[in-house]
């Protein structure tokens, strides 16, 4: 593992069931998660993804990268555009240090808006 190391392209299917499941799953119950006319009274064109969601998915995107043994220690992102149904998910990565078995990776997910989620994660290796 090196610096400059690139993650292979993950491409995610953002379904409407997926929001709402991940919605369900996370126990994020806002409407705006489930309600597309709910959603669309608080001025979006449809439901959208919750962070919580968006969470898991960058997680698995570098959790299945480095594989079962290696730990995921730390997971920061920040949303931008949102999630809509009928979109897809397009997570990419890169290694930005690497410290004896601790790897640093930075992490960007986009659609079709422009970028969802921005972040980076530490990993430790075995």
């Amino acid at each position: 593992m090196e610096v400059g190391d690139v993650l292979p392209e993950l491409r995610i299917p953002v379904t409407r069931t997926l929001i709402v499941a991940g919605a369900v799953a996370t126990r994020d119950y806002q409407d705006v998660h489930h309600d597309a006319e709910a959603a669309r009274g608080r001025g979006s064109p449809d439901i959208f993804m919750n962070i919580l969601t968006t969470n898991g998915l960058v997680s698995r995107y570098v959790a299945e990268f480095f594989g079962p043994t290696a730990a995921l220690r730390r997971l920061r992102i920040r949303l931008g555009v949102p999630n809509y149904p009928d979109d897809e998910l397009v997570l990419t990565g890169r290694v930005t240090a690497v410290d004896g078995p601790v790897v640093a990776v930075e992490v960007v997910g986009a659609n079709r808006l422009g970028r969802h989620v921005t972040g980076s994660a530490e990993v430790v290796l075995p």
